[in-house]
């Protein structure tokens, strides 16, 4: 049997007998000998009964820095879409299993306060490098980056959760939306100086929100732009 299908059928395995007896009442051997694997081979897999649970945040949380460190200024935000967008398709790509730890989790609250830590270390992300492409604008920017960073990781929440939920048949739509709503919540910093202003620079930023709802931000853009 293959690293990968083990894997999977330890975590098929814990999830059966939290559905049983709960999740307090299983052992790792409980779910080792239900996967038909000894307790050695589940250390190869998982750490610790929670692992099997929650995603491999380590790696999303470095997919997620590698999205953001190939934009420029003019893509931040683009970038930060993008990996919004992200983490929404891993959960999306897990089916079912991400339905299942979301009832777990709303029941067991220390695999509550487990996600909470998590989402946190997402949002420290996004707010580092927000701050990063805002550069130093006064003694408001890093309250700024911190708000910014809040809402970007609520819209993904607020989503994610529908689609858990089964309330949302399009949630990567849903999710494109959601971020043109809180960017357009935010004044975009002006571009680093060029030595050459004599053109104009058009950005192209794929989304499914209609023009009409974008054109605040758009404005708010010019407004805070560079002048002519």
């Amino acid at each position: 049997m293959s690293r990968a299908s083990t894997r999977d059928r330890l975590a098929q395995s814990a999830f059966a007998l939290f559905d049983e007896r709960g999740y307090e009442q299983t052992t790792i051997d409980d779910i080792a000998e239900r996967a038909g694997v000894g307790r050695t081979t589940f250390f190869r897999h998982y750490r610790s009964k929670e692992e099997v649970i929650f995603p491999d945040h380590d790696r999303l949380l470095a997919a997620i820095r590698e999205r953001l460190a190939g934009s420029t200024h003019a893509t931040a935000l683009a970038a930060v879409s993008d990996a919004v967008r992200l983490v929404l398709l891993h959960y999306l790509d897990e089916g079912d299993v991400a339905r299942r730890r979301y009832a777990l989790t709303s029941k067991v609250p220390a695999l509550r306060e487990r996600e909470i830590v998590s989402v946190a270390r997402y949002q420290r992300l996004f707010r580092e490098f927000i701050s990063d492409w805002m550069g130093d604008t006064g003694r408001s920017a890093p309250l700024r980056a911190e708000l910014m960073a809040a809402n970007v990781v609520a819209a993904h929440n607020h989503v994610l959760r529908r689609w858990l939920r089964t309330e949302s048949a399009d949630p990567v739509t849903e999710v494109d939306e959601a971020m043109s709503e809180v960017l357009a919540l935010f004044p975009f910093p002006s571009p680093p100086s060029v030595t050459d202003d004599s053109g104009a620079t058009v950005v192209v930023l794929r989304t499914g929100t209609p023009v009409d709802a974008l054109l605040p931000a758009l404005r708010r853009l010019m407004d805070h732009g560079p002048e002519l």
